[in-house]
């Protein structure tokens, strides 16, 4: 009973850490992230390609929202799908036109492929 137990709990806590949350405000995942971070502003990372329709799409809406209105602090960090590899990687993030957010240092939402301006703009208000 006690061994089923503890198996179980291991296998609850791998899963957490796996599912789990990748950035901390001391990792820098892209130059700038850790100070951004580490002053307590909304971070977004936004990955694209230049080839990515959606991401040519995203790009302005975000471009009008970020740095300005109510996100006047947040600040955001341009990833290359097809370069970056290394960052892709540290973020888990497998395909283009993923916007990842974070609070305080840490991911706290995710969207894929959203180039609507209202579900953009609502998903960046989850870090104010």
């Amino acid at each position: 009973m006690n061994r089923r137990l503890f198996l179980s709990t291991a296998s609850a806590l791998l899963l957490m850490l796996s599912a789990g949350r990748i950035a901390t405000a001391a990792e820098d995942i892209v130059p700038g992230f850790a100070t951004a971070a580490g002053a307590g502003v909304p971070v977004l990372i936004h990955v694209t390609a230049p080839w990515c329709e959606v991401c040519q799409a995203q790009k302005p809406v975000v471009a009008k929202l970020v740095g300005n209105g109510d996100f006047a602090k947040m600040k955001k960090f341009d990833v290359d799908f097809d370069s970056q590899k290394d960052v892709l990687k540290k973020l888990r993030v497998q395909s283009q036109s993923t916007m990842v957010l974070f609070k305080n240092g840490k991911e706290i939402d995710r969207s894929v492929g959203v180039s609507d301006p209202v579900e953009i703009e609502a998903f960046l208000r989850k870090a104010l």
